[in-house]
């Protein structure tokens, strides 16, 4: 649990504030994102960073610790299974706080808190000059006709294309010599 800030609770006893906690924690990992008042969301952030750094540990201690915050089995369950992998290169900031209007009844500032999506590699991208010949190549061979027929068409041109240039380096040393 992180530590205690200074001033009022959020519910009135150091208690029913954890209890309060871990339920946003239980619902933001249910749902994947929760409406909230800004200053629930704002304390909630590191026990739920907390709790998704140890469900990335994914030992029988982390288990344990996070049950004892989190008492929906089926949301540790998940939480350990598909949420820890989803941050497994990520070093930290799993969730983002985004904040909204004010609350109809009582003008309370409210937020939205969320599981930030895991970070993709992107793959190498080719080189220009290469991925236009390709493109290129591709639009002319749909243009002359099935890409089916064109494969075996090609396999066989080859070897004749082999032959020609082979009589053409013959007569070019015939013409040198």
């Amino acid at each position: 649990m992180p530590t205690p800030t200074r001033g009022p609770r959020l519910g009135g006893s150091p208690a029913h504030e954890r209890l309060m906690l871990a339920n946003l924690a239980t619902s933001l990992f249910k749902h994947g994102r929760i409406t909230t008042t800004e200053t629930k969301a704002k304390r909630l952030r590191p026990l739920a960073e907390q709790l998704i750094t140890k469900a990335k540990r994914g030992d029988l201690h982390a288990r344990r610790q996070a049950l004892s915050v989190v008492r929906d089995k089926d949301v540790v369950f998940q939480l350990f299974d598909q949420i820890a992998p989803r941050f497994s290169n990520r070093p930290g900031g799993y969730t983002r706080i985004v904040k909204t209007g004010p609350r109809k009844g009582d003008a309370a500032p409210m937020a939205i808190i969320e599981l930030v999506e895991e970070l993709e590699v992107a793959a190498p991208k080719a080189p220009r000059k290469t991925a236009r010949k390709a493109a290129k190549a591709d639009s002319i061979a749909v243009l002359a006709g099935d890409e089916a027929d064109e494969a075996p068409a090609a396999a066989a041109s080859a070897p004749a294309d082999e032959a020609a240039e082979a009589a053409e380096e013959k007569k070019d040393e015939e013409t040198k010599a």
